[in-house]
C-alpha cells in the first residue's frame, strides 16, 4: 500500500535559475528524487543531504530506464518515503510521458501532485531572441513531436494541416528524424526557403544556435553532427533573433570558468561569472574547517578586554571567530570595548552581517597596508589576531616592529583537497578550460599539487600581487591580476580580459 506522495516536477531547459519555487520547495522536502539525465543535476542541490538520488539514465548508469522501469521504481519509492520527486527536464506535460505516469499513479492509488515547468519551447523562445508569436507573423504557436511513438502504426500527425498552420511550429526531439518531417511539411506545401532556428543546449553557456531553411535543416544536422537536446523553431518569426539575441552578447558566453574557493564561498564568483555568460564549473582547492583545537581562541575570547584591536584578516576568520563566540555562551556585548580592524571590504561586509561595522579598513586590501594603517596606534597597544592554521607572517611581525603588543589566535584551518574531479582533471588537461580562478597563494600552492603542467593548459586569474608571486614562485605565469584585490575585481579582471581577446578576433 503506497503511503507517500508523488510530484511530477518539471525541472525547465536547462538553466537552474529557471526552476520555479514551488519546484525548489518540494526538492527541498524530497526523501528521494527520481531524475531524467536532461534534468540539470544542479536542481538538486535544492535537496536535503539525506534525499536519496536515483538517476534514471546516463548519469551512473549505462542506459535509460525504460517506462514499465520507471514506474515501478515510482511504486518502491511511494512504498517506502513520504515524499517522491519525479524530476522531468522542461514541463512534465509537455512531450514528457507524463500521461502514462499519471495513468499508473492513478491506477495504483497514489496521491500526485503536478508542478509545471518551463517548456523547452519557451525558453528557446526567449533565450534565442525570437518571439512565438507576433503580431504580423503568426497568431498561433503548434508544439509538435519529431519522434512519435515507434509502436504506432500510422502518423497521427497532420502534415498537410501544419504546412498550412498559421503560425509558429516548433519541432522537440526532431534530430533524427528531420529529414523525414521537413520534407514531409514541404511535400503539403510548406514553402521550402521557410526560416528555421536550430537552437541546442537552450539557457546553458554552451547554448548553440544555427540559422537555416525548411529545405536545408535535415542537411546541416547531418553537416554538423549535432546532437540532442535540440529544439526547431519553424515559421517567419525565426528570421528574428539577429538583433534581439541578448544571450550570446553577454562578456562571458563561451567561456569556461573553473572557481576553486572552498564549497561554502564558491557562489560569491559563481553568481557574478554566470550573470555574465560563463560556464562555471567549481573545484574546491581548499576545505575550511574549525580549528582542531579550540582551547586558545575560547581563551582568548574569555579574555577580550585585554585587547585594544580584533583584526581580521580573512572572512573566514569573521564567520569562525563569531560562530566559536555563540558555542561558548557570549555574544557581542563581549566587544564592548575592543576596535575592529578589517583586511578588506569583503572581511568588513562579513563583520557587517553581526551588525558590527570596521573601524579600519585599509585603502591597498592586503596585509601589508594595514599594518600600514595600525602601525600610527601608540606603541604598546594589544592586537588580537584572528587566522587561518597556516600564512603570511606579515601583520604579527610588522605590528611587533611597531612596538605593538600581538597576540594570535587560530580560528580555522585551511586544508588543500587532496584529489580533484576525474571530468575536471580531464577538462583540464584537454585545455577545454578558459580561466582558473586563484584567490589566494594556499589555493596556488593546492592547484600546483593537484594538476601540475595541466594548469598551463588554461588561463590563471590572480586575485593579487601576493597570490601572482606565489603563482611565478611555482612556475606558473598569470593572464591576469586583479587591480582592485576582490572578487569583484577579479571577476572584472577576466571581463576586461575576454573583451580584448574579442576586439582582437
Amino acid at each position: 500500500m503506497a503511503k507517500g506522495k508523488v510530484y511530477l516536477v518539471g525541472a525547465g531547459p536547462g538553466d537552474p535559475g529557471l526552476l520555479t519555487l514551488r519546484a525548489a520547495e518540494v526538492l527541498a522536502r524530497a526523501d528521494v528524487v527520481l531524475y531524467d539525465y536532461l534534468a540539470n543535476p544542479q536542481v538538486l542541490a535544492h535537496c536535503r543531504e539525506s534525499a536519496v538520488r536515483i538517476s534514471l539514465g546516463k548519469h551512473g548508469r549505462t542506459r535509460v530506464l525504460t517506462q514499465p522501469e520507471i514506474n515501478q521504481l515510482l511504486r518502491e519509492s511511494a512504498a517506502q518515503h513520504a515524499t517522491v520527486v519525479r524530476l522531468k527536464s522542461g514541463d512534465p506535460m509537455v512531450f514528457a510521458r507524463a500521461g502514462e505516469e499519471l495513468s499508473f499513479l492513478a491506477r495504483e492509488g497514489i496521491e500526485f501532485e503536478i508542478v509545471p515547468g518551463v517548456t523547452a519551447a519557451v525558453a528557446a523562445a526567449s533565450y534565442a531572441g525570437i518571439p512565438l508569436t507576433h503580431r504580423d507573423e503568426a497568431s498561433a504557436v503548434a508544439l509538435v513531436t519529431g519522434h512519435e511513438d515507434a509502436e504506432k502504426t500510422d502518423s497521427t500527425l497532420d502534415f498537410a494541416a501544419l504546412a498550412t498552420f498559421p503560425g509558429t511550429l516548433v519541432f522537440y526531439m526532431g534530430v533524427t528524424t528531420a529529414g523525414h518531417w521537413s520534407t514531409a511539411l514541404i511535400a503539403a506545401g510548406k514553402p521550402a526557403a521557410t526560416p528555421v532556428a536550430i537552437l541546442r543546449r537552450v539557457s546553458l553557456p554552451d547554448q548553440r544556435r544555427i540559422d537555416t531553411t525548411l529545405g536545408e535543416v535535415a542537411a546541416v544536422i547531418q553537416e554538423t553532427k549535432l546532437r540532442p537536446p535540440v529544439v526547431f523553431i519553424v515559421g517567419d518569426v525565426a528570421a528574428h533573433g539577429g538583433d534581439w539575441a541578448w544571450f550570446e552578447r553577454r562578456p562571458l558566453f563561451g567561456q569556461s570558468v573553473l572557481v576553486t574557493r572552498a564549497t561554502h564561498q564558491a557562489s560569491d564568483l559563481c553568481g557574478p561569472l554566470a550573470e555574465l555568460g560563463a560556464e562555471v564549473l567549481v573545484q574546491p582547492a581548499i576545505e575550511i574547517r574549525p580549528a582542531a583545537d579550540p582551547g586558545p581562541l575560547d581563551r582568548a575570547l574569555a579574555n577580550l578586554d585585554r585587547f585594544d584591536w580584533l583584526v581580521f584578516s580573512s572572512a573566514n576568520g569573521v564567520q569562525h571567530f563569531f560562530g566559536r563566540l555563540a558555542k561558548t555562551g557570549r555574544d557581542l556585548r563581549a566587544l564592548a570595548r575592543v576596535q575592529l580592524a578589517a583586511i578588506g571590504p569583503g572581511t568588513a561586509d562579513e563583520l557587517a552581517r553581526y551588525h558590527l561595522q570596521a573601524d579600519l579598513v585599509p585603502a591597498e586590501y592586503r596585509a601589508e597596508s594595514l599594518v600600514e594603517a595600525l602601525q600610527s596606534q601608540p606603541a604598546g597597544r594589544r592586537f588580537l589576531l584572528v587566522r587561518a592554521s597556516r600564512g603570511r607572517e606579515v601583520l604579527a611581525e610588522g605590528l611587533s616592529a611597531a612596538g605593538g603588543q600581538v597576540e594570535q589566535v587560530v580560528a580555522y584551518e585551511s586544508v588543500d583537497t587532496l584529489a580533484p574531479d576525474a571530468e575536471i582533471a580531464e577538462r583540464l588537461s584537454a585545455g577545454r578550460i578558459d580561466w582558473v580562478t586563484v584567490t589566494s597563494s594556499a589555493i596556488a600552492r593546492s592547484l600546483a599539487r593537484m594538476f601540475g603542467d595541466a594548469l598551463r593548459q588554461t588561463q590563471l586569474a590572480s586575485i593579487s600581487p601576493i597570490t601572482s608571486a606565489t603563482l611565478r614562485e611555482l612556475g606558473y605565469e598569470p593572464s591576469v591580476e586583479a587591480t582592485e584585490y576582490t572578487m569583484a575585481g577579479l571577476v572584472a579582471a577576466i571581463q576586461s580580459s575576454a573583451r580584448s581577446e574579442s576586439r582582437g578576433a
